[in-house]
């Protein structure tokens, strides 16, 4: 028995003994853990001074606490049905790897109807009064920079809008604005020229 059998409970290992497929997941289960590990160590070591904090246990021992990181992903089908992958939080891909950002990016969600733009955003812990926005005809800019919270992105939208008419909201740490579409000029038709 290896060490590494030690960690099994029994009827694990006489399943594992018996079905050789069985023992070949479990060597990818191991590795796979052991790739996760070694990249969450080197995502430690990266980690700006500001997210470390070290802390002294009731024994004298200390332990590094790091954070706060957030991150998480959104999905859903887009209307030309493929899928629609959205990140938030405050840690960034990089060619160098993963990067701690200080602002957050929130979780953004836009429906777009015949006559609308709902931009919807989740932001719990911010006050109203914190919240800065920033519209052109193309595009929205989310912004609250408080000592307690930090949040930044900025949104494409899917057609030319009429910013001057948005309406927002802000309720529960959800923020909904609301812009209607600019009018979408009219192709002139012209006139038939004969070919002679």
């Amino acid at each position: 028995m290896t060490q590494d059998d030690e960690d099994y409970p029994e009827w694990f290992r006489r399943r594992r003994g018996r079905d050789p497929l069985f023992g070949d997941i479990d060597r990818m289960f191991h590795e796979m853990e052991k790739m996760m590990e070694e990249e969450f160590k080197n995502f430690t070591d990266k980690v700006p001074k500001e997210y470390v904090k070290e802390r002294r246990l009731p024994d004298g021992s200390t332990v590094r606490e790091l954070g706060p990181f957030v991150y998480g992903y959104s999905m859903k089908i887009g209307p030309d049905g493929k899928p629609d992958i959205q990140e938030f939080g405050n840690i960034k891909k990089s060619f160098k790897g993963p990067q701690v950002k200080e602002e957050r990016e929130p979780l953004v969600d836009i429906v777009e109807t015949n006559d609308e733009i709902r931009v919807v955003v989740e932001m719990p812990g911010v006050e109203k009064s914190d919240i800065k926005l920033h519209g052109t005809e193309d595009a929205l800019t989310i912004s609250v920079d408080t000592p307690q919270s930090k949040y930044y992105k900025e949104v494409e939208l899917p057609t030319k809008v009429r910013v001057r008419d948005a309406k927002s909201t802000y309720k529960n740490g959800v923020l909904e604005v609301v812009i209607p579409k600019a009018a979408v000029p009219k192709k002139p038709e012209g006139e038939q020229i004969d070919v002679n």
